[in-house]
């Protein structure tokens, strides 16, 4: 089935079509990792469900509360198949994810990865501006949420720079000497979201170098926590960046390490998007019940790729609302939805919140 969704473009299924073919993936999914992982069938087992009888939809799957995964080892897959490690962002003292992947779902992912990304930016290689320092990436085979990010974007990168420094400062003789050898170009530029406004918009502004970014592309993720304490908006995140550079192309994007691979990207019209690949499900909290469109609640993700551990049915600490499906004006079928924020004593936590920590 995954081989058929392969096939497709990612956001080319209406309800109906993807609603089926989720199903019948994520039924075969629930009951490989009932077969290979104990603690997963032991959890399934105390809720009194059957996997073999009790889902007629992937609605009916019940997610796991992401927190579990940083108390649990959640594989289905034998040590000597993993191939790595992903781990999740945290502050000091926080437990953090870690997310076993064998080779087979790490490849699967990063093709998907592509399709959705492709779909935004076009099929060739961009020359592209990292908004991190490199000294984010370490050891390669277990690395942060913040790491993974920017190796799984720098795919799409033909000719990659850093704007940060090791000390996290803003290095613009480098910026300017990128922007001169790729003049007229398009470029794409890939950071996390309080990261750019901190040490990417902040510093810039005060430069009497202006740098013209408006050819710019700009993807960025990983969590609003700083930016809404501050009380910035992402319309003022977006006109502020504008201002000082000139980019107006600017796609926030919505995922997390425990869910790898399925990543919801904004569209022309600020909303985000589930592909073929994965869903969105917003529940009520007194009852886990589904919310109507336009209901706020419970934000789960659901994704048809992970067979190396049991992430396919997660229950995220996130406040969301479904705006629409298969209706969005920029074309994309599938649901479109937004992000209202974290639950209420959620733990803190968002990649680019934990620079201090991982950088």
């Amino acid at each position: 089935m995954i081989d058929e969704l392969m096939k497709l473009e990612p956001y080319s299924l209406d309800k109906r079509d993807k609603e089926r073919m989720l199903t019948d993936i994520l039924t075969e999914l629930t009951l490989l990792h009932c077969n290979n992982c104990v603690e997963y069938r032991r959890m399934l087992g105390a809720l009194g469900f059957d996997s073999q009888r009790d889902i007629n939809s992937y609605y009916d799957l019940p997610p796991l509360p992401v927190r579990l995964f940083k108390e649990l080892t959640l594989k289905s897959i034998g040590d000597d198949d993993v191939y790595k490690v992903m781990t999740s962002s945290g502050t000091t003292g926080q437990e953090v994810s870690k997310i076993y992947l064998d080779r087979e779902t790490a490849t699967i992912t990063q093709k998907v990865l592509v399709k959705i990304v492709s779909s935004f930016l076009g099929s060739s290689r961009l020359p592209m501006i990292i908004i991190d320092s490199p000294a984010v990436i370490s050891d390669r085979n277990m690395f942060s949420a913040r790491g993974a990010g920017i190796l799984g974007f720098s795919m799409f990168g033909n000719d990659k720079a850093y704007a940060l420094d090791e000390e996290m400062k803003l290095d613009i003789e480098a910026l300017i000497a990128f922007f001169d050898k790729h003049e007229g170009k398009r470029i794409l530029l890939f950071g996390f979201t309080s990261i750019i406004w901190q040490h990417f918009y902040e510093e810039l502004k005060e430069h009497t170098d202006k740098i013209d970014i408006s050819n710019g592309i700009l993807i960025h993720g990983g969590g609003w926590k700083k930016l809404a304490g501050q009380g910035i908006t992402t319309k003022e995140f977006k006109s502020e960046l504008k201002s000082v550079c000139g980019i107006s192309s600017v796609h926030d994007y919505y995922g997390m390490v425990e869910q790898t691979g399925s990543i919801y990207v904004e569209c022309d019209h600020s909303h985000l998007h589930a592909s073929i690949f994965s869903d969105v499900v917003v529940r009520r909290a007194v009852d886990l019940s589904v919310c109507d469109i336009g209901e706020p609640g419970i934000i789960e993700v659901v994704s048809a790729l992970l067979k190396s551990y049991c992430g396919h049915a997660l229950l995220t600490e996130d406040e969301g609302v479904i705006l629409g499906e298969d209706d969005c004006p920029c074309g994309r079928k599938g649901k479109y939805f937004k992000i209202i924020g974290r639950l209420k004593n959620a733990e803190i936590r968002g990649c680019s919140d934990t620079y201090a920590v991982t950088g």
